[in-house]
């Protein structure tokens, strides 16, 4: 009885992060248009966190990280984020995607909007869905061998260092408060598009959901379907987000599974279906999946904090000096 709690639970943790999300980046834009309205910032410091939206930079930390055994104090809340939903993705699936990304939560909101309005959501032939899926891991294994392989780390670290990198999350913001034509076009598409098709972005084009998925393959926490309590209904495979045929599978080992459990509450033959670890003997409740997702991401900002991986190095002179 307890799964059927676990979606309201879910959206509850999707949404504060959301709010939460946003009232950061009204923060960082405080603090940035301080800067260059007067050189005094409208807010003591800038907010720790917004490198949440640098994964490029994260993957350069991760890159320096390895070749140097510290991470970067330049951005280096990026590095430990990305951290967090990599360990998130590894142990309880790509649940990082669908409890607290909140690119998801608006993709999940319009979509489910979509099927409220037009009863249906559009679903694209399977080998149409297979080369669509194909962009993200392009796009994934571009970034992946451009700053793992092809640059030197002298390069990397050089980038790191560069003014470019410091105000990169000032640039990111100035991206999205001046859009011009073809990525607000783009956005606009996106945002249609996810009206009739479940999270069209998630699932076609981002390469950071590429990375946790490919992470998520070694997960030992997976849906697992008990053939003998199973009355084969197929809610489940209707429900699944990412339309994986959970009613024809024994155990879910997909990589585009986003833990959301949406096939597990609602399931309509008692317990048919659990997350169970391998073996299929120990199921995981969903108080404490949900639990895990919450303490594993969160602890991993506390560890940053604590061993002092979290708060940017860059002098406030510098941002003064670049904004202008």
């Amino acid at each position: 009885m307890v799964s059927r709690f676990m979606q309201p639970m879910r959206i509850a943790i999707q949404w504060c992060y959301l709010v939460f999300i946003v009232y950061l980046g009204f923060r960082f834009y405080q603090f940035v248009t301080g800067l260059r309205a007067g050189g005094v910032p409208l807010l003591d410091e800038r907010p720790n966190g917004v490198e949440g939206f640098l994964p490029i930079a994260a993957l350069l930390g991760i890159r320096d990280w390895f070749a140097t055994g510290s991470i970067n104090p330049l951005h280096p809340a990026s590095v430990v984020i990305l951290l967090s939903a990599l360990i998130v993705s590894l142990l309880l699936r790509r649940s990082f995607c669908s409890w607290i990304c909140p690119v998801g939560t608006v993709e999940e909101l319009l979509w489910k909007r979509g099927f409220s309005l037009f009863k249906r959501n559009i679903r694209v032939p399977q080998w149409l869905d297979s080369i669509l899926r194909s962009p993200k891991y392009l796009l994934l294994a571009f970034f992946i061998y451009f700053i793992f392989i092809k640059m030197p780390i002298e390069q990397v670290q050089g980038f790191i260092a560069s003014d470019y990198n410091k105000i990169a999350d000032a640039r990111l913001l100035d991206f999205f408060m001046n859009l011009s034509a073809l990525p607000l076009i783009f956005i606009l598409l996106l945002l249609l598009f996810s009206f009739p098709i479940r999270n069209p972005f998630c699932r076609f084009l981002c390469p950071y959901g590429a990375l946790l998925g490919l992470f998520a393959l070694f997960s030992p926490a997976k849906v697992t379907r008990d053939n003998n309590a199973c009355v084969a209904c197929g809610v489940c495979s209707q429900l699944c987000p990412v339309y994986i045929p959970v009613m024809a599978k024994t155990r879910v080992h997909s990589p585009e599974c986003i833990g959301c459990w949406r096939c597990i509450s609602h399931c309509r033959a008692e317990g048919a279906l659990s997350m169970k670890l391998p073996g299929r003997k120990i199921a995981i409740p969903g108080i404490i999946f949900a639990l895990l997702v919450l303490v594993i991401f969160c602890g991993g900002t506390v560890v940053g904090k604590m061993s002092g991986n979290w708060k940017s190095a860059i002098p406030i002179e510098d941002y003064v000096r670049l904004l202008k």
